[in-house]
């Protein structure tokens, strides 16, 4: 029988009752995990004040340093130590472990005492927890996608893997569904006072739904043949990395693939709520609402883009979805901004403001943790300007040490030595025509069915098309991460790559955009950076990346690599 006819056969036949038991046991608990992980950042602010604020300055910087690495940083490193472990034991196993991890560190900050109770000490062991949860995550999906697609057919892979790809946009919008119905149960007061503990509880019964479906399953029958055969290796880290057959391969999967997916797969959900929020202005009960909206009107795409890459291939899709991203990135934000606070767009195309400094004595404001300090006056201008959103261009003026701040070609505010200047600059904006943070043209929605007037119908459908973007890049990158590498290093080597990738890449987007914003004075310019990422992507995945949707995981690993893949076997 030929390959072509075995790889149609396998497409064509319905899903069996394992693989939906497969599916569903990676892709719940990847969901639980992805909730955990996301409600320490929607609760940040509140969390910092019950475990941080007591400190004095130096130590609460320490707090959010190590908080933040946490995060993001300490991602790849899970990847190491889970995938490791994951191609020496086991992918089912390893995954396990990383879901109880995630799960129990949620819950325990849910009972957590405050440092109000026991001192620097709560705040020592939040930090442990949200070290162990970046560890986990960086575990949890490479776990479950090589164990997802490790199960899948021939022909179907992209398909059964997309189900993966949906558990991230998913643990966001459960943990924000959560935080909104716990806000408006409780109360504003005692939600801050100790209704925020409700969500991490919650975490427990999650927990106990996940290990109980994955203890039902069996070991990826990809990673057994594996076994029987002794093919395994027994140095996954060394193999996978440390020879450059390999390393190149995870490079590549990184600048050509990953890359570019976790600048849009960011954009389009993290950057889109922080520009309606800290940009626009528009109030943090609205904001979650439009964003929840366009992630269950968008959030099919991942599963219709994961079957189309089984039709036409991983790299187009993935690739001219980074490539429409660059593209319309500009004319979206732009129409957001319009219709989210028309005054405040107005005002950008209308009032000139000009910071008048010597450039030499301003700052790049790159600070990822909140805890540099930029005390210039051209910083401490340009840092008020941007969270003021004001649009602004720089005269440079060098060896002149005046700052000087001016509106609409006639009001100047001085901001060097002016301990005033915060409340001045405020003042003259707005009796200039800016809005006032309050002005009634923001878009305000009352409630979650509000969506049928012009300006929350517009935005809805502005940020459903940033989060079809998001399905484009991330549907079909398990199935492309794992047909890259062979069996015996695949949890190690798909892994890296990605966490690097979405940690790094994406998780510093929001403070590189605001530095790039503080910089310039124009608040689109943070746009610039993941369109610039996104494009290099679309020409190195271009040129480097193989189309890998016709490979058999089953094939012998030597027949894995940059290389055109094996088709189905015989």
């Amino acid at each position: 029988m030929s390959t072509t006819t075995v790889g149609a056969a396998s497409a064509a036949r319905p899903m069996t009752q394992e693989e939906r038991k497969v599916i569903l046991a990676s892709s719940l608990g990847t969901v639980f995990e992805w909730y955990d992980f996301y409600l320490y950042g929607s609760l940040a602010g509140i969390i910092a004040v019950k475990f941080f604020s007591q400190f004095p300055e130096g130590t609460r910087n320490i707090f959010a340093l190590l908080a933040f690495a946490a995060g993001f940083l300490v991602r790849p490193f899970g990847a190491l130590v889970f995938g490791r472990l994951g191609d020496l034991v086991g992918r089912k196993y390893t995954f396990l472990v990383t879901i109880v991890i995630m799960g129990a560190s949620t819950f325990i900050v849910g009972i957590l005492p405050t440092s109000d109770q026991i001192g620097i000490t709560a705040a020592v062991i939040l930090i442990v927890l949200r070290c162990l949860q970046g560890l986990a995550l960086g575990g949890e999906y490479g776990g479950a996608a090589t164990y997802v697609a490790e199960h899948a057919p021939n022909g179907r892979r992209g398909f059964y893997t997309s189900f993966i790809q949906i558990t991230a946009t998913a643990g966001l919008f459960l943990s924000l569904l959560v935080i909104l119905f716990t806000r408006q149960i409780v109360g504003e007061a005692a939600f801050a006072d100790w209704g925020w503990r409700v969500p991490f509880l919650l975490s427990i019964l999650l927990l106990a739904v996940s290990i109980w479906i994955r203890m039902q399953m069996q070991e990826s029958p990809a990673f057994k043949k594996m076994k029987e055969e002794g093919t395994g290796s027994k140095a996954p880290l060394s193999e996978a990395f440390g020879q450059w057959k390999n390393a190149k391969i995870a490079l590549f999967a990184l600048l050509g693939l990953v890359m570019g997916q976790a600048v849009v797969w960011y954009t389009g959900q993290f950057y889109a709520l922080f520009f309606l929020g800290s940009v626009l202005k528009v109030d943090i009960f609205t904001t979650n609402l439009l964003i929840a909206w366009s992630l269950l009107l968008g959030s099919g795409g991942f599963v219709l883009f994961g079957w189309l890459s089984d039709k036409i291939g991983r790299k187009p899709i993935i690739l001219g979805g980074c490539l429409l991203a660059a593209l319309t990135y500009f004319p979206l934000f732009k129409l957001m901004s319009a219709e989210a606070n028309p005054a405040l767009a107005a005002a950008h195309a209308n009032i000139p403001v000009v910071l008048e400094a010597d450039r030499s004595g301003c700052s790049f404001q790159f600070n990822p943790t909140g805890t540099a300090r930029f005390t210039q006056p051209c910083d401490v201008a340009k840092a008020a300007l941007a969270r003021a959103s004001v649009n602004y261009t720089v005269q440079d003026r060098p060896g002149n040490p005046a700052v000087t701040v001016r509106i609409n070609n006639n009001t100047a505010v001085e901001a060097a030595n002016n301990p005033a200047f915060a409340t001045q600059l405020a003042a003259a904006i707005t009796a200039s025509g800016y809005p006032a943070a309050s002005n009634p043209t923001v878009v305000k929605m009352s409630g979650p069915f509000d969506i049928f007037r012009e300006q929350p119908a517009v935005l809805i459908g502005i940020l459903t098309i940033l989060v079809i973007y998001v399905t484009m890049v991330y549907g079909p990158i398990a199935a492309a991460l794992v047909e890259m590498f062979p069996t015996r290093i695949r949890y190690t080597s798909m892994s890296l790559p990605y966490h690097i990738g979405n940690g790094w890449f994406g998780g510093l987007m929001p403070a590189t955009a605001f530095a790039m914003i503080a910089q310039t004075g124009d608040v689109y310019y943070g746009l610039w950076y993941p369109i610039v990422i996104a494009l290099a992507t679309v020409v190195i995945g271009f040129f480097f990346v193989p189309e890998t949707k016709d490979r058999d995981l089953f094939a012998a690993d030597d027949s894995i690599g940059l290389g055109a893949g094996r088709a189905s076997r015989t």
